[in-house]
């Protein structure tokens, strides 16, 4: 019987290979796709976008931090896929009194592979997420030893929100060498411009998500005037922050950014 151990020490054994799975993670749901499991997955969020036909294909069942309960109970999972960062310790909890359901946390890229792992251990899809974990490996091993770039990766913006040191980005900006300016903090601080400017920053990373810096040249307009001799430079937020087979793209994405940042100046 498939079993594993999740992210709240809750271990999770089912009776049988799950047939009817509901996913609430968009990084999970997109790995559910990559291992063939479409006739599986019957219920997935609104976030869920990737695969895209998915989402007039399957059940939604609300936002990942909105769920509607009504909606779970009528699709009968037997197996529902939750993150602790995504979803709320309350709505797991009364998931827990629908299905069984496998939490699980990641913030670094090691931690991503073993969330491949373990999904492939409760779905018996581990030939597959072992190949998808190798493949995954051997890229991120490929990559250059990157000159150090001292960085800030902007979330948000009214506030301006960056991350900490215990975020999935946080991992992935030090596989590209870039050196978070706030890995001294944790979660998602808000800071002011003039914060940044404080920094000795090289480069200042404004992410496609969830803050749409990429629509609008107004978004970043003030941040360009404020720090004129540090780069500004507009990033897909989804290599540094989806962690399924997404993965797989990530360190030819960070290669293609290196190449195109600026060299590092001398720290003043």
């Amino acid at each position: 019987m498939p079993t594993a151990t999740d992210a709240r020490g809750h271990t999770v054994t089912l009776d049988h290979r799950p047939r009817r799975i509901l996913s609430l993670v968009p990084s999970q749901t997109e790995l559910l796709a990559h291992l063939d499991l479409a006739d599986e997955v019957v219920g997935i969020t609104r976030f869920c976008e990737r695969p895209e036909h998915w989402r007039s294909e399957k059940a939604i069942v609300g936002g990942t931090k909105q769920v509607d309960f009504d909606t779970v109970r009528d699709l009968d999972p037997d197996l529902v896929l939750a993150n602790h960062e995504e979803n709320t310790a309350e709505d797991v909890e009364t998931l827990d009194e629908i299905a069984p359901v496998f939490v699980t946390e990641v913030k670094t890229v090691e931690d991503a592979l073993g969330m491949i792992r373990t999904v492939g251990t409760l779905t018996e899809t581990s030939d597959q997420t072992s190949t998808l974990v190798g493949k995954i490996i051997s890229r991120f091993e490929s990559l250059p030893d990157f000159t150090s770039l001292r960085a800030a990766y902007l979330i948000w913006r009214d506030p301006y929100m960056t991350i900490g040191n215990d975020t999935f980005i946080h991992d992935v900006m030090h596989w590209g060498g870039l050196e978070n300016a706030y890995g001294d903090q944790t979660r998602y601080p808000d800071v002011t411009i003039a914060d940044l400017a404080e920094q000795d920053l090289d480069v200042v990373l404004c992410s496609s998500e969830p803050f749409p810096f990429h629509e609008k040249d107004a978004f970043t307009a003030d941040l360009r005037e404020a720090l004129p001799d540090t780069s500004v430079e507009i990033v897909d937020g989804q290599p540094f922050s989806w962690y399924g087979p997404r993965l797989l793209d990530t360190p030819s994405y960070l290669k293609t950014l290196r190449e195109r940042l600026p060299t590092p100046a001398p720290r003043r």
